[in-house]
C-alpha cells in the first residue's frame, strides 16, 4: 500500500474558492490526493483517495437517511483519527445533516465525567445519532444507551444499515457545515454555529493568504480532529484545497513523537502546525531518538497556534533540528479561535517569529514597551501577525473605545469567517457578538505595525493591589524551577467579596518525600512573593491532575472548580504512600 500522491496532475489546485464542503469534495474527488492514516511507528495501515470518499459518503448519506433522519438532524461524531470518523462526517454533509464532532475518551480521562460530556452534547443539540468507532461500543451504550436515538453505534455498522434510493439534496452556502465544540478553556463547551459559506470562507483567505498554498504542498499532523485546528485545518481545509494529509492519531504522537517528523521527511510534508509542546516534546525526544536520514527540509511552514507561545522551546527545536533541514524561518505563529472557524491573522512566511521583549511591570500596567537591555526578568511575547484580507481586528478597553499602538485591551474581530452563533444559545451568543457583526474574542492583547500580539485570556486575569498579572508569568515561572516540568502549574485567583483577589498556585508533585514536597511549597511562594502577590495559596496536587481542554491547553476555570470541591486536599495535606517511582520524582 502506498500513500496517495501530493499532486493532481490534470486538476488545477483551486483554493478553497466553493460555495459548499460537498462542492470542495465533489471537485477534489477527480483527482488522485487524499487521506492516509499512520501507525506510531510511521506504518501506513488505510488511505482513501478523496474520489473513494466521495462515494462512500454518499452511499452512506443514503443510510443515515433511509433509517428516518431528516435535513438538519443532528448527529454527533466521536472524532478519531480514522476512516469511520472521516466517512461518517462527509456521509452527514452529503445528506444534509448537520454533524458534531466531540473528543474521544483519553487514556488518563475521568470515565465518569467523559461519559456525563458526552451525553449533555448529545442532548444539548438534541442529536438523533450518535456514530462512533469501533471498540467504543461500549461506551456508547453506557452513555447514550436508554436514549430515544435512531442510531448509536459504529460508523463500521453502518455499511449493514440498507442503501436507499433517496435522491441527494445538494447543501446550501447558508446551510450548516457542522457544530464545532470549543475547546472551553474558560467555560463549558459551546456548540458554534459554522455554515457552509463561513468554513468556505475561512478555508480560501488562510490557503490563498496565511498560507499562500501552492501545488505540491502535502499536509502532516497529528492534531486530534475534535479540536479546529486538526478538524479544520488539517481535515477540512486540505480537503477543500485537493491537498493529501498524512495524519497520525494524537495518542500515538504523545508515545512517539519523532514519528511526526519522520513522516514530514519521508513524504516531503510542507504544512503542519502545532501547539508549543508538540515542538518541545520532540525536541526532548530527539535527545535519545535516531534521527538518521530526518529531512526536514521541505517544511516550509511551521504552523504554531493553540496556546501561548514560548519563544525559548521555538528556539531550542529550531537549534536541535537544524542539522536536519529545518529552518527557523519556517515558523508560522498565527491567531484564531473556533468562533473564527480556525484562523484570523498570520505571521508572514519565511520570515520567522518577530519576538517582544517588553517590560514586565509596565505591560502589567497594560502598555507594552520594549525593556531595558539590562532588564534581566522581560516579558517575551510572539507577533501573530496579520489579519486575514475582509477582515479586521481592533483592540478596546474596558469602555469599547479603540485604543492605539503598544496599548492592551481586548480583542474584537470582524470578517466573513465568523460563526453564526452559539448553538440554541442566543444570550451568550449576543453576549460575545454585537449587531454589526464584532466578535469579542475573550483574549487580551494589543497592535504594533498591524500586527497582533496576545498577552493572555481576560477571564484568567489576575489583579493584584491593582496590578494586572498574567496566570502565565507566574505557571512559567515555577515550570522553571530546579526539577519541574512544563505544565505542572496553574495559577487563579478566588474573589474573597470585593477585597484583594486571593490567588491560587496549585502545583503537580511527584514525591512523596517530606522535605522535597516542603521545598516545593517554599519555592513556588519565593515565585508568589517576587510577582508581589501577596494574598496566596500554594497547594500540591498529583501528577496529571490539572485539567486540560479537548486542545490540551491548561483549563483554570476546571482547576477552579475542582479547587473548590476539595479536589486536591487530601493529596495536599498527606504524602502518598511509597517512593516515588525514579523517573517521575520531583
Amino acid at each position: 500500500m502506498q500513500p496517495t500522491p501530493t499532486t493532481n496532475p490534470d486538476l488545477p489546485l483551486r483554493t478553497g474558492d466553493f460555495s459548499t464542503l460537498a462542492e470542495a469534495i465533489d471537485y477534489a474527488a477527480q483527482g488522485q490526493t487524499g487521506l492516509n492514516f499512520y501507525s506510531a511507528r510511521g506504518d501506513l495501515v488505510d488511505r482513501m483517495t478523496y474520489a473513494e470518499l466521495r462515494t462512500a459518503a454518499v452511499s452512506g448519506a443514503r443510510r443515515l437517511l433511509g433509517m428516518g433522519l431528516m435535513r438538519g438532524d443532528r448527529v454527533v461524531l466521536l472524532a478519531d483519527t480514522c476512516r469511520e470518523f472521516v466517512e461518517g462526517f462527509f456521509s452527514c454533509i452529503y445528506a444534509g445533516l448537520v454533524p458534531a464532532p466531540v473528543a474521544i475518551p483519553v487514556v488518563f480521562g475521568e470515565h465518569a465525567e467523559y461519559i456525563a460530556g458526552l451525553r449533555r452534547r448529545v442532548l444539548g443539540c438534541g442529536a438523533r445519532a450518535v456514530i462512533g468507532t469501533t471498540g467504543l461500543q461500549n461506551l456508547l451504550a453506557e452513555a447514550v444507551g436508554d436514549l430515544d436515538l435512531l442510531y448509536a453505534g459504529p460508523g463500521a455498522d453502518l455499511a449493514n444499515r440498507p442503501e436507499t434510493d433517496i435522491e441527494l439534496v445538494p447543501p446550501k452556502a447558508e446551510d450548516l457545515a457542522y457544530l464545532q465544540y470549543s475547546s472551553g478553556s474558560t467555560r463549558d463547551p459551546a456548540g458554534i454555529e459554522i455554515p457552509h459559506h463561513v468554513l468556505m470562507a475561512n478555508s480560501h483567505f488562510v490557503a490563498a493568504h496565511g498560507l499562500q498554498a501552492r501545488e505540491g504542498d502535502r499536509c502532516v499532523s497529528w492534531l486530534p480532529l475534535y479540536h479546529d485546528m486538526g478538524f479544520v485545518g488539517f481535515l477540512l481545509m486540505p480537503a477543500a484545497m485537493q491537498m493529501s494529509i498524512d495524519l497520525i492519531p494524537t495518542r500515538e504522537f504523545v508515545r512517539r513523537p519523532i514519528t511526526w517528523l519522520q513522516l514530514i521527511s519521508r513524504n516531503r510534508g510542507t504544512l503542519s502546525y502545532s501547539p508549543s509542546f508538540g515542538y518541545e516534546l520532540c525536541t526532548r525526544q530527539a535527545a535519545r531518538a535516531s534521527l538518521d536520514g530526518l529531512d526536514l527540509s521541505s517544511w516550509r511552514a511551521a504552523g504554531i497556534g493553540g496556546d501561548m507561545v514560548r519563544p525559548q522551546i521555538l528556539d531550542d527545536f529550531a537549534r536541535m533540528f537544524a542539522p536536519h533541514g529545518f529552518r527557523k524561518t519556517a515558523f508560522v505563529p498565527s491567531y484564531g479561535l473556533a468562533e473564527v472557524t480556525l484562523a484570523i491573522s498570520f505571521a508572514p512566511l519565511d520570515k520567522g517569529p518577530r519576538e517582544y521583549r517588553l517590560d514586565r511591570r509596565k505591560l502589567a500596567d497594560g502598555f507594552a514597551v520594549d525593556a531595558a537591555p539590562e532588564d534581566h526578568d522581560p516579558r517575551m511575547l510572539v507577533s501573530c501577525g496579520t489579519i486575514l484580507p475582509a477582515h479586521a481586528a481592533e483592540i478596546r478597553n474596558d469602555s469599547g473605545q479603540v485604543q492605539g499602538d503598544r496599548i492592551v485591551g481586548r480583542v474584537y474581530l470582524r470578517g466573513p469567517s465568523l460563526m453564526r452563533g452559539y448553538y440554541l444559545n442566543p444570550d451568550e451568543t449576543a453576549r460575545i457578538l454585537s449587531p454589526d457583526g464584532w466578535l469579542d474574542s475573550g483574549d487580551l492583547g494589543f497592535s504594533s505595525d498591524g500586527e497582533i500580539i496576545l498577552t493572555g485570556r481576560a477571564k484568567d486575569l489576575i489583579l493584584v493591589n491593582g496590578r494586572n498579572v498574567w496566570p502565565q508569568d507566574i505557571e512559567w515561572q515555577v515550570e522553571a524551577l530546579e526539577r519541574m516540568r512544563r505544565g505542572d502549574a496553574c495559577a487563579f485567583s478566588l474573589d474573597d467579596g470585593g477585597k484583594q483577589e486571593h490567588v491560587v498556585l496549585l502545583v503537580q508533585c511527584r514525591s512523596s518525600d517530606p522535605e522535597i514536597r516542603e521545598t516545593i511549597r517554599q519555592s513556588a511562594r519565593g515565585v508568589l512573593r517576587k510577582m508581589g502577590v501577596g494574598e496566596s495559596e500554594v497547594r500540591l496536587v498529583p501528577p496529571g491532575a490539572l485539567p486540560q481542554t479537548s486542545s490540551g491547553k491548561l483549563s483554570r476555570s476546571a482547576a477552579r472548580k475542582k479547587f473548590l470541591a476539595g479536589a486536591f486536599e487530601a493529596f495536599d495535606r498527606a504524602p502518598a504512600s511509597g517512593p516515588a517511582p525514579a523517573d517521575e520524582a520531583v
